[in-house]
């Protein structure tokens, strides 16, 4: 491994506690790629990269995904272009040190109709909190969202969301519970890198393919339960 392939270069010994940092958190603590380059500062790619040169003693059965590398360069779920941009997002909630800024977003049985999950991630916390949706379109992701506000009282300040069709009904949201909604850029799920690094989590409890409708009530709440209880490194 070439020092050099690290930014700003380091010792070889730095290099050493480095892979092992990174092979702990994918083999053991079963970290995604991502959630480890968030921690160590460097880029996922990297992660990916320093895998398939074997210089990672991680095998692809050892990644939440096996190895399939998502790409996004179609949305399947329908897309608008409305809303207010998350460039115009106030920058305290950028810093994490105000709570009730949450990350929101659909994920879905990988079949064409019947009932999705919503998840919401908190970016201070990482509280997250899944709700079922009893449909895929925005009045179902309406309600879910009516139902967090009103279960947090005014303790819900901000969303930020993806131009998915279920957030299509976001004007009224901000009318009905106070909240103001920023949508990320397309093709940029880095805007909302603790969601998504959730819903990665979430998946190893609900696989692609699974209908939500087979899930009780109380195995999402259990599910609710194992994803707030994970240690995170960020939280200390």
């Amino acid at each position: 491994m070439n020092e050099r392939l690290v930014n700003g270069g380091g010792s070889l010994r730095s290099l050493k506690k480095l892979k092992h940092l990174i092979e702990g958190k994918i083999q053991v603590q079963k970290w995604s790629p991502e959630q480890v380059a968030h921690v160590v500062g460097i880029a996922y790619k990297t992660v990916y990269n320093w895998i398939d040169q074997g210089w990672l003693d991680i095998q692809l059965t050892d990644l939440p995904d096996h190895g399939i590398r998502r790409h996004r360069a179609k949305e399947k779920r329908g897309t608008f272009n409305h809303g207010r941009s998350i460039e115009d997002r106030p920058h305290k909630v950028e810093t994490r040190q105000e709570f009730g800024h949450f990350e929101a977003d659909t994920v879905l049985s990988g079949k064409r109709k019947g009932q999705a999950v919503a998840t919401f991630v908190e970016r201070k916390s990482r509280l997250t909190i899944v709700k079922r949706l009893h449909g895929r379109d925005s009045q179902s992701m309406t309600q879910a969202v009516l139902e967090l506000a009103s279960q947090l009282q005014d303790k819900l300040k901000t969303l930020t969301v993806d131009h998915g069709k279920e957030f299509a009904n976001y004007q009224t949201i901000e009318r009905r519970t106070g909240t103001q909604v920023y949508f990320a850029h397309a093709y940029s799920p880095h805007e909302r890198g603790s969601n998504e690094n959730r819903n990665r989590v979430l998946r190893r409890f609900i696989p692609k393919g699974q209908a939500i409708e087979e899930l009780s009530d109380h195995q999402l709440v259990q599910i609710n339960w194992y994803l707030n209880s994970r240690p995170l490194k960020c939280l200390n």
